[in-house]
């Protein structure tokens, strides 16, 4: 998120559609409302402990795609987030498919060319975060942040290390590195 300068917003790229209404320095609210007024067609969804039926209305009418409300299960919240990603991708399938990989985030299975493909925790997540942006490059510190979240402190080549087993169970070129940027996802 980026704050107004000079009476304008500054261009956001993002990929997590979540905050609260409450941020550092600035209201929620107005960013949204601020990220609507010029176009920006980004899914958020607002997590809040404001739960005066007047706030719900007023952030989704601001442009919200949800809202939660603290304290929250994490495990919906996960689901909701899954959820907004698919509507904005013109998707309502929970499936991932990039060619003939297919993941299935809710059954957390993987299978390539019909046949299922064994996967840790961690090498799910890496590659559902490729998968949810196919032949979009995806920097090492973007995929570090989807498998290990923003507290967990984790060695330099621990990414690199999970992208070389996954190449191993589903061929070398599915996951290419672009040089200098990241990875990104292939059909196979």
């Amino acid at each position: 998120m980026a704050a107004p300068q000079n009476g304008r917003w500054a261009t956001v790229s993002m990929t997590w559609p979540c905050w609260t209404r409450g941020l550092p320095g600035q209201d929620g609210m107005a960013v949204l409302t601020g990220l609507r007024t010029r176009g920006d067609a980004i899914p958020v969804l607002i997590v809040t402990a404001r739960d005066a039926v007047a706030d719900r209305i007023a952030g989704l009418n601001a442009g919200a795609d949800d809202y939660v409300l603290k304290p929250f299960d994490l495990d919906e919240l996960i689901a909701r987030v899954r959820a907004l990603l698919r509507r904005h991708a013109g998707g309502g399938s929970p499936l991932l498919e990039c060619g003939q990989l297919i993941l299935d985030p809710l059954k957390r299975l993987v299978s390539l060319k019909g046949e299922p493909v064994n996967l840790s925790a961690r090498e799910f997540a890496l590659l559902e975060t490729l998968m949810q942006r196919p032949g979009a490059v995806l920097s090492r510190e973007q995929l570090e942040d989807s498998i290990y979240g923003w507290t967990k402190e984790i060695g330099s080549n621990a990414v690199e290390v999970h992208l070389h087993k996954l190449r191993r169970k589903l061929g070398a070129n599915t996951i290419r590195n672009v040089r200098g940027v990241g990875y990104k996802v292939v059909a196979p």
